[in-house]
This record gives structure tokens, C-alpha cells and sequence, in this order.
């Protein structure tokens, strides 16, 4: 069993991880021709990211940014009652809104929705079943969608994962609830998104500067932390994995060596660390 919180603070700006689930899974789940040998062999990943037998370890979480009196859901993991194609993800009966409340966020105390991006594991609590209808779940709140990101999933045919966007995007529209944004949106004076395409085309990760710290949500923009070690190493739902694999290696770059804190939106506990240079390639630094 997974412990469900951990909490960071950064100036101001405090951040609360909630668990969904945490699952062992083959590396060839995400990336097309990467075997568990390859993943044994990039050592500073166990014990937290792979387990001996060379299975990732992947985390889907949400992520509540407090700053300046506001309460920010970072993504909204799978969500219950929900019709997937993934069995793990079919009509789950979790216990997340619980979690949420004990940490301390009861639905309605939420103000702002922010999606990284429209996949089914980072929309799912967009919305709760109420008498057979798919509704807000966090009825206060107003929800921020990257404009590229929506006008894109929009005009296609549902994904293979399910109706995604008819049960968890599209009523949120529907009830005047989303604000589409530009891709550097500024939420507050502390907390911004970054753009960060090539996962989806409208796909952000999310800034956050206060008191002299700083951190970045990934969002997707790295699914696991062996990316670090094979920047190239695209994962298989990337819309565009030649965009995809050079945001990595411009953000990896970027961050490389600087005290940034780095919050993966699918890295297992503990979840955070720093960029470090490890040869031609980096590490993510967790001690």
C-alpha cells in the first residue's frame, strides 16, 4: 500500500501529492522495444523507479498547488465509474475524493482545475456520475485547458483508451466550467504554465517561483524517470515523438544542475528530485 501524501514546499507555494494507484509495469507498456534488461541496466533507478525484476514503477497522482490563497488540482488521474480499455482502469471504484479530503482538500475547497493535457489518466475526476449523468466533480472550480490542447482532441474520434473526452472533458465545457488558455499562461504570481509539446500537441507542464525556489510538474512531458538516462526513448502515446523526444532534451538541458525541483506526474515515491549531468546524458537526483 502506497502512502498517498507527500507534501513539498517551495517559498510560499506548497504542493500535495494524492495517490490514485501505484503499479509495477513493463517498460515495453510504455516504450516500444525498451526490455527490462535495458531499464536493469541505468543502476540509480532502483530501488524507487524499477524493481528487480526490471518492472517500472508508475504512480498516477494528482497534484494540489496551494499559492497565493489558491487551491490548483494539477491533473485528475483515472477517475471512477469509467468505461477504459485498460482493465485497471475500467470502472474503478477508488477511493480518491476520500484521499483528497483527508489530505485536507474537500472537492468543493477547490478553485482551479489545471490539465497538463486530455489523456485518460489526467482527466478522469474532471468529472463524477450523479444520477446516470457525468457532472463536475469540483464544482467551484474553474478548469484551465491549453487552447492548442482542446481545439486538438475536439476534432478527432475518440482514443482507444474510451469516450475520454464525451465523459470527462466535454461536459466540463458544457457547464461554462473551462477556460481555455494560451500554453504560458500565468494561474498566479507564483505558479505558470511551460510549454512543453509533443506528448499532445497542447501539452504544458506547470512552473512554479516563489521565495527564491522553483519547481516544474512535469506533466508528461516525461513519463518515467529512465528518460532521463535515454532522452530518446519516446513513449508509445506520443503524438509526435520526434517533438516529444527534442522537449526533453530541451528541458533536461535546461534544468540540468540547477536547483530546480523536478515533481514527476507519474514518478513513484518519492516522486521528486533534481536534474544532475551523468556523462552525455542525466540522472534525476533524489537524496
Amino acid at each position: 500500500m502506497v502512502d498517498s501524501l507527500l507534501r513539498w514546499q517551495v517559498g510560499d507555494v506548497r504542493i500535495t501529492r494524492v495517490v490514485e494507484t501505484e503499479l509495477p509495469t513493463s517498460p515495453r507498456f510504455l516504450f516500444d522495444g525498451v526490455s527490462k534488461q535495458d531499464v536493469l541496466d541505468i543502476e540509480w533507478l532502483r530501488p524507487h523507479f524499477v524493481g528487480d525484476s526490471g518492472l517500472l514503477t508508475l504512480s498516477i497522482h494528482a497534484l494540489v498547488v496551494e499559492s497565493q490563497g489558491h487551491r490548483i488540482l494539477v491533473d485528475t488521474c483515472v477517475g471512477n465509474d469509467k468505461t477504459r480499455g485498460i482493465p485497471d482502469w475500467n470502472q474503478r471504484k477508488g477511493p480518491f475524493l476520500e484521499d483528497l479530503a483527508a489530505a485536507g482538500f474537500a472537492r468543493d475547497t477547490i478553485d482551479t482545475v489545471m490539465c497538463t493535457h486530455l489523456h485518460v489518466d489526467h482527466v478522469g475526476w474532471n468529472t463524477m456520475l450523479v444520477d446516470g449523468k457525468w457532472m463536475p466533480t469540483f464544482g467551484n472550480a474553474t478548469y484551465l485547458f491549453a487552447r492548442e490542447e482542446w481545439e486538438h482532441w475536439n476534432a478527432v474520434d475518440e482514443d482507444e483508451f474510451g469516450p475520454v473526452v464525451e465523459d470527462s472533458v466535454r461536459p466540463i465545457v458544457d457547464a461554462g466550467l473551462a477556460q481555455l488558455v494560451d500554453m504560458t499562461h500565468q494561474v498566479t504570481d507564483e505558479v505558470w504554465l511551460e510549454p512543453t509539446p509533443g506528448h499532445t500537441p497542447g501539452h504544458v507542464s506547470v512552473r512554479i517561483r516563489s521565495g527564491g525556489q522553483d519547481a516544474v510538474i512535469t506533466g508528461d512531458m516525461t513519463h518515467h524517470p529512465c528518460q532521463f538516462a535515454h532522452p530518446e526513448w519516446a513513449a508509445s502515446v506520443d503524438f509526435d515523438p520526434e517533438r516529444s523526444t527534442a522537449t526533453r532534451h530541451d528541458f533536461y538541458a535546461k534544468y540540468a544542475d540547477q536547483p530546480v525541483l523536478i515533481i514527476g506526474t507519474h514518478f513513484a515515491t518519492p516522486t521528486a528530485g533534481h536534474i544532475r549531468r551523468d556523462g552525455g546524458v542525466y540522472r534525476l537526483a533524489v537524496d
